[in-house]
């Protein structure tokens, strides 16, 4: 199940999660096996949904849980990743204001305007 959740943390972040997974490897490798094999080899896994609709799901409950901003910095890059467009991410964070109000997803910008800046993705409305 490693392997295979390893194979799918590749194909989304593009390297960052392997990043992450390394960095963390030393302190707590528990933690490391959990997520590559049980988010990624089971939940990311599974069918039902492609892979750009799992990353507007996870990018909404980052965006609505708050104090998440390193983890959706890497699934908003999954997400371009995966063929999200720039505009499609945006209008995730916009479609959560009523459920979870402004200065939530006024962070959340901010987050994503850093990833796509970090991109070069030319946005004119950030």
């Amino acid at each position: 199940m490693f392997e295979k959740g390893w194979d799918k943390l590749s194909e989304v972040t593009g390297g960052k999660g392997e990043q992450t997974i390394q960095k963390l490897m030393k302190f707590s490798p528990d933690l490391c096996k959990y997520i590559v094999e049980f988010a990624y080899g089971d939940i990311y896994s599974r069918s039902g949904l492609d892979l750009k609709q799992r990353m507007i799901v996870t990018m909404t409950a980052l965006i609505t849980q708050g104090d998440c901003e390193k983890e959706l910095s890497v699934h908003v890059g999954s997400a371009l990743n995966v063929g999200l467009e720039p505009q499609e991410i945006v209008e995730v964070a916009l479609h959560c204001i009523p459920y979870i109000g402004f200065p939530r997803v006024m962070n959340a910008i901010g987050i994503i305007r850093n990833v796509f800046e970090e991109r070069q993705i030319k946005y004119p409305e950030l």
